[in-house]
C-alpha cells in the first residue's frame, strides 16, 4: 500500500521537489553546526545553566551571549575569543550579577562604559588577557567590587585615576605585567583605597620603591604588599625594610623569601638575594628601636597588628593589666593605641599589646625609655655646657697670652746685662765676705735706689740667728791654723743671703 505523501510528491513538479529537498538538507546542516555567535542565550546548546550560574566557558565565543537572565549571579565566559568588552555587551541591567569571569580571552579593549549595567559586581576576573593599559576612571562604576584580577596581562601604563571609585576593593592582583612605577596613590593620600589589604605587584619591572612611604604604612597593609621578582636596585635601605618585615613575620616577607631578589648597582649587574645584602654590601643588621620620650611629654604607642579590626588590650610595665580607672595617665584610644600623658621616668619599661580576633591573636611588645629631663631642659643643659666650654677655652687662651706674650723686662733696660754680671760677682763675693764691696755700692748708687745693708755684727747670732746656747762656738779647726771662726748653726739660713740688699 502506498503512502499518501508519496503520491503528493510524485504529483509535484520537479522544480518544487528540488527546493524542498534543498531546504531540508540546509536545516539539517545548520542543526549540526554549534551556535558560536553571541545571539540569544541557549542554555541547552551554548552554555551550562545551573540555577543562577551561567557558564559559557570554552565555547569559542567571540561575543558575550545576549539576553542573559536577570537572575544571573555568576557569569563565566572564560577561555573564549572575546577581544573587546564594549558598552553594549549586555542589553539590560544585571542587578544580581556579582561574579564575572573573563580570563583567557585575548581581551585587549575595555570600554569606559563596559561596567555601567553591572554595578553590583564583587568579583571581576580579567586575568591572562592582552590588556596593555588602564585608562582613567575605567572601574569607577564598580563601587561594590572587592576582588579584581588583572595578573598575566601586558599592562605597562596605569592612569592614576584608573582605580578611583573602588571604595570596597580589598584585593588587587597586578602581578606578571610590565608595570615600572609603584602605584603609591593606592595606599596613601586622598586617592588611597581604604579597604585594600592585598596588593600584588610581583613579577613586574619596578626598580625603585618609595621606602620611607612604605615604612610609614600600618602593618596590616604591609602584610599583604607583595613585590618580589622585580628589578629592584640593591641598597641597604631596601634591606632594612625587608629585614624589619621579616622580624615582624609579615606574610609578604615570609611567603616568598627566596624570590626577594635585587640587582647589584655595580657594572656586573649581579642578581642577589635581598636578605643576603648584609654580607654582599655590608648592610647593618636591623634592630627594633625603643620609643624615647622626655618628662611631661604625651606619648602614643601604636599596637600595629598584621590584621585589621582586632580587639586590643594593654599591659603596663610590671605586668599590670590596664583597665578603666586603675591608671589616670594611660588611656586606650579608639584605634587601640595607648596614650600616656605627662610621662615620668617610672613609666619606662616594656608595654605589651594583646590583639585578639575571631580567628587570630597577636602579641606586640614596645620598649619605652623616658629621659629624666624635659625636652626644653635638654636644650638648656646643652646651652650651659656649651657656654662652660667656651669659658674654659677663653681662660686657657688668656693664660697662654700672659705666659708667652707679655713684654720681656730684659729689653727695657739696656744695662741690665752688665749689672747682671756685676751682681753675680757680688753674690760670689758675699760668700767670702760678709761686707759689701765698694764696686757693688757704686753700682747700686748708679741705679739711684736707696739700699740698706745689715751689719752682721748687730745680729745676736750667726747669720742673724740667735744661738740657743747663748754662747758662740769656736771652730776647733780654725783655732789650730787660721784663727778663730764661728761655727754656723746647721739649720740657719745660708750666708749667701746675709748681705742681700733690701730695697727701701
Amino acid at each position: 500500500m502506498q503512502h499518501p505523501h508519496s503520491n503528493c510528491m510524485s504529483e509535484m513538479p520537479p522544480s518544487i521537489k528540488w527546493c524542498i529537498r534543498r531546504a531540508v538538507c540546509l536545516s539539517f546542516i545548520l542543526a549540526l553546526i554549534p551556535r558560536t555567535r553571541g545571539s540569544t542565550l541557549n542554555c541547552h546548546k551554548m552554555c551550562i545553566c545551573a540555577s543562577n550560574i551561567v557558564s559559557c566557558s570554552k565555547m569559542n565565543l567571540t561575543m558575550v551571549p545576549s539576553d542573559l537572565p536577570n537572575y544571573t549571579a555568576v557569569l563565566d565566559i572564560s577561555f573564549n575569543e572575546i577581544t573587546g568588552l564594549r558598552a553594549q555587551w549586555t542589553k539590560h541591567k544585571l542587578p544580581k550579577l556579582h561574579n564575572l569571569l573573563l580570563s583567557h580571552n585575548g581581551l585587549s579593549f575595555l570600554s569606559s562604559e563596559a561596567f555601567v549595567f553591572v554595578k553590583q559586581l564583587r568579583f571581576l576576573d580579567l586575568s591572562s588577557n592582552n590588556l596593555r593599559q588602564l585608562d582613567e576612571f575605567i572601574f569607577e562604576p564598580l563601587t561594590h567590587l572587592e576582588v579584581l584580577l588583572l595578573y598575566n596581562n601586558h599592562i605597562s601604563q596605569i592612569d592614576r585615576t584608573a582605580f578611583t571609585g573602588l571604595s570596597s576593593l580589598q584585593k588587587l592582583y597586578l602581578s606578571q605585567n610590565l608595570v615600572s612605577r609603584f602605584p603609591l596613590e593606592l595606599l596613601k593620600d586622598k586617592s588611597r583605597l581604604d579597604k585594600l589589604s592585598l596588593l600584588d605587584l610581583s613579577s613586574n619591572r619596578i626598580k625603585v620603591l618609595p621606602i620611607h612611604d612604605l615604612q610609614a604604612l600600618p602593618a596590616w597593609i604591609k602584610n599583604g604588599l607583595y613585590f618580589h621578582n622585580n628589578s629592584l636596585i640593591c641598597d641597604c635601605e631596601l634591606y632594612s625594610l625587608m629585614a624589619h618585615w621579616y622580624i615582624r613575620r609579615l606574610n609578604s616577607a615570609l611567603d616568598f623569601k627566596d624570590d626577594h631578589t635585587c640587582v647589584h648597582p655595580g657594572p656586573d649587574k649581579r642578581v642577589l638575594r635581598l636578605y643576603d645584602l648584609n654580607t654582599h654590601m655590608n648592610c647593618s643588621t636591623f634592630k627594633e628601636t625603643d620609643e624615647e620620650a622626655y618628662l611631661d611629654q604625651t606619648l602614643t604607642l601604636s599596637c600595629d597588628t598584621r590584621h585589621r579590626d582586632m580587639l586590643k588590650t594593654w599591659m603596663l610595665p610590671g605586668n599590670i593589666l590596664l583597665s578603666p580607672g586603675n591608671n589616670h595617665s594611660a588611656v586606650v584610644l579608639s584605634d587601640g593605641s595607648l596614650e600616656i600623658k605627662s610621662i615620668r621616668p617610672e613609666d619606662s619599661g616594656v608595654y605589651t599589646c594583646f590583639a585578639v580576633s575571631e580567628y587570630l591573636n597577636e602579641t606586640l611588645y614596645v620598649v619605652v625609655k623616658v629621659h629624666n629631663f624635659t625636652l626644653n631642659g635638654n636644650g638648656d643643659s646643652l646651652n650651659t655646657a656649651y657656654t662652660t666650654l667656651v669659658g674654659c677655652l677663653a681662660s686657657v687662651v688668656l693664660v697662654l697670652i700672659y705666659l708667652y706674650l707679655t713684654p720681656c723686662r730684659c729689653f727695657c733696660c739696656p744695662d741690665q746685662g752688665k749689672s747682671k754680671n756685676h751682681h753675680e760677682d757680688s753674690i760670689h763675693s758675699s760668700m767670702l765676705s760678709a761686707t759689701p764691696t765698694h764696686d757693688d755700692m757704686a753700682t747700686k748708687a748708679e741705679l739711684n735706689r736707696h739700699v740698706a745693708f745689715i751689719d752682721p755684727k748687730d745680729l745676736q747670732g750667726q747669720n742673724g740667728k740667735v744661738n740657743p746656747n747663748g754662747e758662740e762656738e769656736v771652730d776647733e779647726e780654725a783655732m789650730q791654723g787660721k784663727g778663730k771662726r764661728k761655727k754656723s748653726v746647721a739649720d740657719s739660713i745660708s750666708s749667701v743671703f746675709s748681705d742681700t740688699p733690701i730695697v727701701v
